[in-house]
């Protein structure tokens, strides 16, 4: 059953990515728990609007967390307090009436802040087209567990997670599903080095195995597809 809450957010503002930012504080009455948090936030943006004055920036697209677009750091936490979900999929019944929420973007150097909770994450793009299929060739069917990787939507949320803004648990995710297709087994060994390769031209940092991108993952992959390639990297460089 639905519910009215009352929620004080404290925002970060940012112009854009030279600029200095800061928290700003909103009163937000009357929430509707029934709401997505995205829906908060138009809200919120309706209520600046009236008022005359700047809604906050923030990505989002699809609404049914498959696009990857939206996000955001909610009391430290990236997506908030429920694991398995993005940010269009977080209700604000999951929030106390009179809770107080911190929401700020995805922090690290390879993703610069747009404006307020924007962030440019075409980093991503850069590393995925470093791993692109060059070569046809079709063979059996793809290992279902290499597969468990693909429902990655290279959101970012490990990257904002780990203390070292590491890249490991997408490109892992990317490298096990693009090597699993048949047409990408011809490839696999310079796939995973050129991608590998683009991620620290990117200035993600080195993986330190916190765990925490495996906890924030909205698709719950899993750290082991990083003990995967890591093992296939030092086979690679061995030989």
């Amino acid at each position: 059953m639905s519910k009215k809450i009352n929620l004080t957010l404290k925002i970060w503002r940012q112009k854009n990515h030279a600029s200095l930012g800061k928290f700003e504080v909103y009163q937000t009455k009357g929430v509707d728990t029934d709401m997505s948090f995205l829906k908060m936030l138009d809200m919120l943006n309706e209520k600046l609007t009236k008022e005359g004055r700047e809604p906050i920036a923030f990505d989002h697209d699809c609404s049914d967390g498959t696009c990857g677009k939206c996000g955001a750091v909610i009391n430290g936490q990236p997506y908030g307090p429920i694991r398995g979900v993005s940010l269009c999929q977080l209700y604000m019944r999951h929030f106390k009436d009179g809770e107080t929420l911190f929401i700020e973007p995805w922090r690290a150097k390879a993703f610069p802040i747009n404006k307020d909770l924007s962030v440019d994450r075409s980093a991503f793009d850069r590393i995925i087209t470093a791993g692109e299929l060059l070569l046809v060739k079709t063979g059996q069917a793809p290992d279902a567990h290499s597969m468990d990787a693909a429902p990655c939507i290279d959101c970012g949320a490990c990257v904002a997670a780990c203390p070292n803004a590491s890249a490991m648990l997408f490109v892992a995710a990317k490298v096990s599903h693009l090597n699993a297709l048949p047409q990408g087994a011809l490839e696999k060994k310079t796939r995973m080095l050129n991608m590998i390769k683009q991620m620290d031209k990117e200035g993600f940092g080195n993986c330190s195995n916190s765990y925490e991108c495996e906890a924030a993952c909205p698709k719950k992959i899993s750290v082991t597809y990083i003990a995967q390639m890591n093992r296939d990297y030092r086979q690679v460089n061995i030989a």
